[in-house]
C-alpha cells in the first residue's frame, strides 16, 4: 500500500512539475502546498522525537533492572 501511495504521489508531482514548466502552475498554490507539508513534517518530527525520548527512558529503566538482576545472580553464585 505504501508503495502505491509513493508511486501515486510521484505521478502527481510529475504532473505538477509539467504544469510548472508549461506555465500552468500558480506559485502561490505551490507555496501553500509547501507550507502545509512543512507543518505536517514538523509535527511528525516532534512526535517521533517525543516517542524516541520515551523509548530511551524505558530502555534506561530496563538496563537498570537488568543490572540489578545480574547483581543478584552474581551474588547467588558467590555464596
Amino acid at each position: 500500500m505504501v508503495e502505491f501511495i509513493k508511486k501515486a504521489m510521484d505521478w502527481v508531482l510529475e504532473k505538477e512539475a509539467e504544469a510548472a514548466r508549461n506555465c500552468h502552475a500558480d506559485p502561490e498554490d505551490i507555496e501553500k502546498q509547501i507550507k502545509a507539508l512543512e507543518e505536517k513534517r514538523a509535527k511528525l518530527k516532534k512526535k517521533c522525537q517525543d516517542e524516541d525520548a520515551e523509548f530511551g527512558h524505558i530502555l534506561d529503566k530496563l538496563h537498570f533492572i537488568k543490572a540489578a538482576s545480574l547483581k543478584c545472580q552474581t551474588d547467588k553464585n558467590n555464596k
